[in-house]
């Protein structure tokens, strides 16, 4: 007895799903957005759908006169059995009332067959031991990737449903006024307006080097985690998981940073470093943080992280150390372009993941000549694309990071600028903030200037 497995397809459905089509001139507009002419076993088939399309589209009847018409003038009307077939399809099925039960038959039994092929490419692969195993497990992926990607389409939803899920979030909003209807980040400024961050947004957190993007960015992830237990992972591509727990640690413990790095920690007996650090520790411990430090830098890689990470933790943030260290799926001598393609891909992790994702961005020189140098959308380094993908995007300033200012005031000294230069569904402003630099830190402003020096 044979063993041997039989390819996925149903060849009465394909026969059921065409002679609907001849028999009901409104069935392909049911139909025309969920099967393709590849997506049927015989090839037979396929040719007939694909002329069908091709009347469909010229506005012309699909019957077995004009359909036999179309098959001989691209000469297949032999190979696909003649009129004689033609006619015993439209006399295979009484109504065309199923015709959306066919076509979905039909999709799945292809998208079973594609899922085959795809396996026995990624054995291919596996089989492959001069290539470096990251380029096999990413080439795998977009195997993968391809064959979800033809099966999951998109539908048109009535407005009535939509509109009835929108009456129960406003109304739920106006319950609950104040309440923030995304991720709080700590700040209060920030939060009143963001609301917090949104799921599917794409956030951009630029500025130039050494004014705080990854202190701002931590800081941000460590309140989501801890406050709200938020399930936070992070890609940091240019620290390492040490250098990001010791910032992690100093900002939550309210520990100096150097003093910490240096090991000139204050003895328990005339200071509370260690006590505090311990106190840290232990609320870390606790929190849903998750670190990867590896370098990666695909975007595909990054992506399928992220995918597993939420399948296995819930990931509700994601952070991502910065942009311009990010390589795309396919290299190009040309920067922008590359840019280009990993910002639409980071709102697309955005949306597909349905959760807010934060990348940092570095700004180009440009902004240095200007007097202050207040960061501007323009400033966006390598690709105007990144404003065109972003929901949000926010700048840091701090004047004691810019060469045109001395002698500055304490209160100057400590004090940030978050600018939110853009904000597709909200607001855009100015939010003030302390930065205490010796604990790589940012904190509300109002409670902090008091405390300088200490």
């Amino acid at each position: 007895m044979s063993n041997k497995k039989i390819t996925p397809q149903n060849i009465e459905a394909e026969q059921s799903l065409l002679g609907s089509l001849m028999i009901d001139k409104d069935a392909m507009i049911r139909i025309a957005d969920l099967v393709r002419a590849e997506d049927f076993y015989k090839d037979s088939h396929g040719e007939i759908y694909a002329a069908m399309i091709d009347l469909f589209a010229k506005h012309e009847p699909i019957d077995i006169l004009s359909l036999s018409s179309k098959l001989e003038e691209r000469k297949k009307l032999e190979m696909v059995g003649g009129r004689s077939y033609l006619m015993g399809l439209t006399n295979s099925v009484p109504t065309a009332s199923h015709v959306v039960h066919y076509a979905n038959i039909v999709q799945k039994k292809a998208t079973l067959r594609r899922l085959l092929q795809a396996a026995g490419e990624i054995t291919g692969f596996a089989y492959n031991e001069e290539e470096e195993t990251e380029n096999i497990l990413d080439k795998a992926e977009q195997k993968l990737f391809s064959v979800s990607q033809k099966y999951l389409r998109q539908i048109f939803i009535p407005i009535k449903n939509i509109l009835s899920e929108a009456f129960d979030r406003i109304d739920l909003l106006h319950r609950d006024k104040g309440r923030l209807r995304g991720i709080p980040t700590g700040f209060a400024g920030l939060d009143n307006f963001l609301s917090g961050l949104q799921k599917s947004d794409l956030v951009i957190l630029a500025a130039r080097p050494s004014v705080g993007k990854t202190s701002l960015a931590l800081d941000i992830a460590r309140n989501a985690a801890i406050r709200s237990k938020t399930p936070v992972g992070i890609f940091s591509l240019e620290m390492s998981k040490e250098q990001l727990v010791d910032r992690l640690l100093c900002a939550e413990s309210g520990v100096d940073l150097w003093k910490m790095r240096t090991g000139k920690l204050s003895d328990r007996d005339e200071d509370d470093d260690f006590p505090r650090i311990g106190h840290a520790m232990g609320v870390l411990s606790e929190a849903p943080i998750f670190i990867d430090d590896s370098a990666t830098s695909n975007i595909m890689e990054i992506r399928t992280k992220a995918r597993r990470l939420q399948m296995e933790q819930g990931l509700g943030l994601l952070v991502i150390d910065y942009l311009q260290l990010m390589e795309s799926r396919t290299k190009s001598d040309n920067r922008v372009q590359e840019i280009s393609e990993i910002s639409r891909s980071l709102k697309g992790i955005a949306r597909e993941l349905n959760i807010p994702v934060l990348v940092l961005s570095q700004l180009n020189r440009a902004v240095e000549a200007r007097s202050p140098a207040i960061p501007r959308l323009a400033d966006l380094r390598e690709s105007g694309s990144i404003e065109q993908d972003a929901d949000i995007v926010m700048f840091i300033y701090r004047k004691a990071a810019d060469r045109n200012f001395r002698d500055l005031s304490p209160e100057e000294k400590n004090l940030a600028e978050i600018h939110i230069a853009k904000h597709r569904n909200g607001p855009t402003g100015v939010v003030p903030l302390f930065f205490d630099e010796n604990r790589a830190s940012f904190k509300n402003l109002e409670t902090n200037f008091e405390n300088i020096g200490q």
